[in-house]
């Protein structure tokens, strides 16, 4: 319907169907419904001067037409076109293009049609007449919504995708875990991911990010236990030239590199309790200050945490810091160990296989009958990733299409299922136990610690025992 113009006179000879530009190279794709040819004219050549591409309708059918067989990001649409109402077009157009944003465009100021147009599905209102820069900018809003959306579908299919092989489950307990932590991803909120190791925490934490607005930003891993209070506080914070023997140069920290996106504190247990306050302060108020430079500065990072330690324990032992707990623990997801995911174990154990076989570009293989039946009576003491080494592994060795159950017997797998009764020697049990958590722990530190002795004399045994 004829009314105010959106934007100045266009030339009178310019053709208002302009010939679209490939999708490569156009700002968007922009779909205009009115019965004014001349407000056509305008909104093409307005748009097409910031590189958008824009079609034209000056019927209500024509309109529907272009938005059920065109891929379009906007549309522009008339209050009143002839005789047909826009409004009570939106709920088609959403029908035919759900993905497509409307923008309402009419010379009625009136509250009511704004919020029964919002109400039924437009996204903006355009009140004539504005400024070629007020419909850029409308335009330009839409299009980057738009984006962001189907940036976030596509992440979203992403993690789906990466489900059935890294976090893929029919048990009940595991997929209450992904979908909740999935809902989570979408908010800021801080979570904590408990489990024994190997269970999929730092799988869980990424999908987590990559599920998240965040996803465009960086994923940052801390391995507490790797590093000393000193060297922590520099590698999460930062530090400035000449503040420590070695600081030959700034450094930025990993909270820096992470703004925007997530810090991922791995073994948050074994983070350092001299440096529990600065991390605390950090959560609560994004503020730090690097080692050496009294600036203080701010980051937005989300924090995820996780651990297979039991925290609480650790409160009343006074090794960590209850209000830390409280800051990290606002959503907590427990992922169950391989032992009571019978159910899993065949489907994780293809799905390994399928990988490392394409990785490795060699044949496809399958388990025999006798090799998933030693997986199903094996206890799994390393979860999830003791059985993805495994796998690795028996794909590398199998001379055939199929995996024997005799390229399962290594390292703590060959000796895991001593029986009761089974006569040993004191020097040969810690043998057994010391090679257990050696094939499921990270590093030798890990394992030393978990045996409840250094390093050093964890490295001795090593040699002594010959692995």
């Amino acid at each position: 319907m004829n009314g105010p113009d959106i934007v100045g006179d266009a030339s009178s000879d310019a053709d208002p169907r302009p010939v679209p530009k490939s999708e490569s190279k156009t700002a968007g794709r922009i779909l205009a419904i009115d019965d004014d040819s001349r407000q056509l004219q305008n909104f093409a050549l307005a748009l097409g001067r910031h590189g958008y591409s824009v079609e034209t309708a000056d019927t209500l059918a024509e309109g529907l037409r272009l938005a059920a067989t065109r891929p379009f990001q906007v549309c522009l649409l008339d209050h009143n076109i002839g005789y047909d109402s826009g409004i009570d077009a939106l709920p088609r157009l959403a029908e035919l293009a759900p993905q497509m944003r409307v923008v309402m465009v009419t010379a009625n100021a009136g509250v009511e049609d704004a919020v029964r147009a919002i109400s039924l599905g437009a996204a903006d209102y355009l009140v004539k007449p504005c400024s070629p820069e007020q419909l850029r900018i409308a335009v330009a809003r839409q299009i980057d919504t738009r984006r962001m959306l189907d940036r976030i579908d596509t992440l979203e299919r992403e993690v789906g995708r990466t489900v059935p092989s890294e976090l893929g489950s029919r048990n009940p307990a595991m997929q209450a875990a992904i979908d909740m932590a999935l809902q989570v991803a979408r908010t800021d909120a801080n979570l904590l991911i408990l489990g024994e190791s190997g269970t999929g925490k730092g799988v869980l934490a990424r999908a987590v990010h990559r599920a998240s607005p965040r996803a465009v930003a960086e994923f940052v891993t801390v391995n507490c236990p790797s590093l000393s209070a000193e060297l922590m506080e520099s590698e999460l914070f930062g530090h400035s030239k000449g503040s420590f023997t070695g600081a030959v140069q700034n450094t930025v920290g990993r909270i820096s590199h992470a703004d925007g996106g997530t810090v991922f504190l791995d073994e948050i247990g074994d983070f350092p309790l001299s440096l529990q306050p600065k991390l605390l302060r950090f959560i609560q108020d994004k503020e730090y200050e690097r080692v050496g430079d009294p600036a203080t500065r701010k980051a937005d990072v989300r924090i995820v945490a996780a651990t297979n330690r039991d925290l609480e324990t650790m409160v009343r032992d006074n090794q960590f810091r209850l209000d830390l707990l409280y800051r990290l623990n606002v959503i907590a997801i427990t992922l169950p160990p391989l032992r009571e995911r019978q159910e899993d174990l065949e489907d994780l154990a293809n799905g390994f296989i399928r990988r490392y076989a394409a990785d490795y570009g060699l044949p496809a293989r399958r388990l025999s009958a006798p090799a998933l039946s030693k997986l199903r009576t094996y206890a799994w003491p390393g979860n999830v990733r003791e059985l993805q080494n495994m796998m690795e592994r028996a794909v590398i060795l199998a001379r055939g299409e199929e995996i024997g159950a005799d390229l399962l017997s290594l390292n703590s797998a060959q000796r895991a299922d001593v029986q009761p009764g089974t006569l040993m020697s004191l020097q040969e049990l810690e043998r057994l136990h010391i090679e257990r958590i050696l094939a499921v722990s990270d590093s030798l530190d890990a394992a030393a610690r978990t045996l409840g002795i250094d390093a050093s004399t964890l490295y001795r045994k090593r040699k002594l025992y010959g692995f």
